[in-house]
């Protein structure tokens, strides 16, 4: 049995991604921080196909204790696809910022998946068939005001991905390594990175993707041979594309 792991799996793309790639009768490990949501969303599995098997992990990638305990804990399953989609942004000035906040988003953002992804790189490398995709963002190509911080860090998993997915073919590795970038979609992201209880994208944000819409795009990236998903910040097309930054071959010699 093969596994699609998804972390930040109990809401917005990670809850649809889990959905799409049941579709299409995958078994699943499911990470969040919220048990009951993740129950919710096991229950909805079950009801589409009941013999998928559907692991739910209850655990907090944003403290670093966690991250390579759970990795170790699903070291009896056989991993066919690793998501990194689990992360939060946060809006307000650089001098505003409430580091606290900061300390743990870029914990998530970067360190954790930095992690995840070197272990699994370390064990499935050379297996066929298999996938890596990252969760980053158009921030993560373009710097939005009062969204530095977070911008920079999603920076860093875009160049970090697409370093990998270069790095691994360069090896004639196995794996591939992807990264999408979504623009505004329509999930939690902007009520906890506003800090407001609620936020309604509708009337609000002029465009955006629902998160069902960028879990189609997900799919379309996970069929795909190119590196890059990307939703044009302007005309919000979704556009799959070889690695945008350079990548210089170093002399080994």
């Amino acid at each position: 049995m093969k596994y699609t792991v998804i972390t930040g799996a109990s809401s917005g793309i990670g809850y649809e991604a889990a959905l799409a790639f049941a579709a299409r009768g995958k078994h699943l490990i499911l990470a969040a921080r919220r048990t009951e949501e993740l129950e919710k969303l096991r229950a909805r599995v079950n009801a589409m196909n009941p013999a998928l098997d559907v692991v739910i992990s209850t655990v907090d990638l944003s403290i670093p204790a966690n991250v390579r305990e759970w990795y170790e804990s699903l070291r009896p399953y056989s991993i066919e696809t690793w998501i990194n989609n689990a992360g939060f942004g946060n809006f307000a000035a650089v001098e505003e910022q409430h580091l606290p906040k900061i300390e743990a988003m870029l914990q998530l953002n970067i360190q954790a998946l930095t992690v995840l992804s070197t272990l699994y790189v370390r064990d499935y490398a050379q297996t066929e068939g298999t996938q890596i995709i990252n969760v980053s963002s158009g921030g993560g190509y373009t710097i939005v005001a009062d969204a530095v911080t977070y911008c920079a860090s999603k920076f860093y998993v875009s160049a970090f991905t697409e370093g990998l997915a270069q790095e691994l073919k360069e090896k004639g590795a196995a794996m591939q390594a992807k990264v999408l970038a979504p623009a505004a979609t329509e999930t939690e992201f902007a009520k906890r990175s506003l800090n407001m209880d609620e936020f309604k994208y509708e009337g609000t944000v002029p465009k955006y993707h629902t998160a069902k819409e960028m879990a189609s795009f997900l799919l379309e990236l996970y069929d795909s041979n190119k590196v890059v998903g990307l939703v044009d910040g302007v005309t919000y097309e979704f556009q799959l594309r070889d690695p945008l930054y350079p990548y210089v071959v170093r002399n080994r010699k």
